[in-house]
C-alpha cells in the first residue's frame, strides 16, 4: 500500500487532475499528470473500472500498479498529482507490460506536462 501522504483520495482532486493534467495513453493504461507548484508531497490515485475484469481482477492490477510505482514516486516533483486508470488490456497483459506502460506513460505525461 502506498503510504497515506502519497494517496490520491478526494474525488474533486480525481477530477481535476483528469480535467487539468496532461494525459498519455499506452494500450492497458492511461496516465494523468498534473503539476501543482505547490509544497506537498506526490499524490497518486488509481482508476481500475468495470470493463477490465471482475473485483478479484481489478484488484489484482491495482495492486501491481501501486508496486511498480512505489519507486517512481522519489523521482516525481514535489507538489503533482497522478492519476492512472486501467484498460480492459490490462487484465489480459503481464507486469512487465504494465511495468513498461506505466514507466513510459509517466513519462511522457510528465513531459507533456512541464512544457
Amino acid at each position: 500500500m502506498l503510504a497515506a501522504p502519497h494517496r490520491l483520495r478526494q474525488s474533486a482532486d480525481f477530477s481535476l487532475t483528469v480535467r487539468q493534467g496532461a494525459r498519455a495513453g499506452r494500450s492497458t493504461l492511461v496516465v494523468h499528470c498534473l503539476l501543482r507548484h505547490v509544497d506537498e508531497p506526490v499524490r497518486v490515485g488509481f482508476t481500475v473500472g468495470a470493463t477490465v475484469g471482475n473485483s478479484v481482477v481489478r484488484h489484482r492490477i491495482s495492486r501491481q500498479l501501486r508496486e511498480i510505482i512505489k519507486p517512481l514516486i522519489a523521482g516525481l516533483p514535489e507538489g503533482t498529482n497522478v492519476v492512472v486508470r486501467a484498460l480492459p488490456g490490462a487484465a489480459q497483459c503481464g507486469r512487465d507490460s504494465l511495468i513498461a506502460d506505466l514507466t513510459g506513460g509517466l513519462a511522457d505525461a510528465f513531459k507533456k506536462a512541464s512544457t
